[in-house]
């Protein structure tokens, strides 16, 4: 069971203090036994795996695929760490490079954006096929955990065969309000980072020819400002509204059939706690609500876990356990809903 509460390390229990420290922290990561692999799409864009097999001997029949979010990449802290925890402990893990993102930096036209499933879908079906004997697990953090859950969403009562559990942490599941979050106090700051990281990445496909044109000036200074003039354009919507309205993910949670925990805390400054006060969520779909945590930080107190990265660990015990056997425990108003 899930019995270990999050609580905040005593240096970190502000919202954006966990944000940043649990970005920096230094946890002297180790190195992972990876095999990669390129994925082509119906578009011709690719994307890139990254398998890690797990310890001898192998004790488990699960396999888990896991995506990071914007300005991420397979090598990100919290998906790194959390491959090398899960591979300790016998469960094959596949990183994820979104579009444009890591290794595929230069391997697609298409922008990565929040409603891109099909991209999740795709390296599902290139696990299913390479690893038929496997149970897949889905975990997207971030940009990708709106992704995941909009695919589990869109699935409705056919969710794929092979699946049997999936998780959101800090999922953006109604673009807008995020975006105008961003532009509200201290939150500018992270607007100002994701929306340089963005730029990095298209002046590289540029560079490389990959992409044609320029880049307006002045530059945009907002996520929202860019998502106007390109991600929305290149990726075929109607405008920024339409893009934020048909990607995000709220809307379909009530279609899920296939086990799914969405985490999300209180004091995360870039995904408001308010987008999920008024969800309906269907039968099968918990979400567990933490007071302290920021985004995507979750750096606590020395308890029972091994180390303070109290979400590696409760993503650990639900790859392993699932919801028969353990339960993720949230702190604050509302704990677990579902």
């Amino acid at each position: 069971m899930f019995a270990e509460e999050f609580r905040p390390h005593p240096l970190f229990s502000n919202g954006h203090i966990q944000t940043i420290a649990g970005s920096y922290w230094r946890d002297g990561l180790k190195s992972l036994s990876t095999v990669r692999h390129t994925l082509s799409l119906s578009d011709g864009d690719q994307l890139i795996l990254h398998e890690d097999p797990p310890d001898e001997p192998v004790r488990s029949n699960l396999i888990m695929l896991m995506a990071h979010g914007l300005g991420g990449s397979n090598g990100s802290g919290y998906v790194r760490r959390t491959a090398f925890k899960l591979n300790r402990r016998g469960v094959r893990t596949v990183r994820l490079d979104l579009r444009g993102h890591g290794a595929g930096a230069t391997l697609a036209k298409q922008p990565a954006h929040a409603g891109r499933s099909e991209d999740i879908a795709a390296a599902i079906e290139w696990i299913a096929h390479h690893h038929p004997d496997k149970k897949i697990l889905v975990a997207g953090f971030s940009l990708s955990a709106n992704m995941v859950l909009k695919l589990a969403g869109e699935w409705g009562e056919h969710p794929h065969d092979k699946v049997v559990r999936m998780l959101a942490v800090a999922p953006p599941i109604d673009l807008a309000q995020c975006c105008n979050s961003l532009s509200v106090g201290w939150n500018k700051i992270y607007d100002g980072v994701f929306v340089r990281a963005v730029l990095m990445q298209v002046r590289r496909l540029m560079q490389a020819g990959i992409v044609s044109g320029k880049l307006p000036h002045p530059l945009p200074q907002t996520i929202r400002e860019f998502d106007t003039i390109y991600t929305s354009i290149r990726s075929g919507f109607r405008d920024v509204e339409d893009y934020y309205e048909r990607a995000s993910s709220a809307a379909l949670l009530h279609r899920i059939q296939v086990p799914t925990t969405i985490v999300a805390a209180e004091d995360d400054p870039i995904i408001p706690a308010s987008i999920f006060s008024k969800l309906q969520l269907s039968a099968v779909t918990k979400l567990v609500m933490t007071r302290h945590g920021g985004h995507l930080g979750y750096l606590g107190r020395r308890g029972s876990d091994p180390d303070r990265r109290w979400l590696d660990w409760r993503i650990v015990e639900w790859a392993l356990h699932g919801d028969n056997e353990s339960q993720l425990v949230g702190v604050g108003a509302g704990g677990i809903f579902s």
